[in-house]
């Protein structure tokens, strides 16, 4: 099901660029751990509050889910 979710947020960030996409598995499990510990509680709210919990804890997310976030125009 968290992976589910975390597919979603890859959409919604991918969708912001030009072409919706899912996430691929690498950029998945780049940000699987963040997803967890920072929007866990979240996760039921769907995909935009999700996204907005990442960008909220950007500065102590991990290096590769912030990449992703940056190739994703966010």
């Amino acid at each position: 099901m968290h992976r589910f979710y975390l597919a979603l947020v890859l959409s919604v960030l991918a969708s912001t660029v030009v072409l919706a996409h899912s996430g691929t598995d690498q950029e998945e499990k780049a940000c699987t751990p963040d997803v967890h510990r920072f929007c866990r509680k979240l996760m039921d709210q769907g995909d935009f509050t999700i996204l907005g919990c990442l960008k909220e804890n950007r500065a102590k997310l991990s290096h590769a889910c912030r990449d992703v976030l940056v190739s994703h125009g966010q």
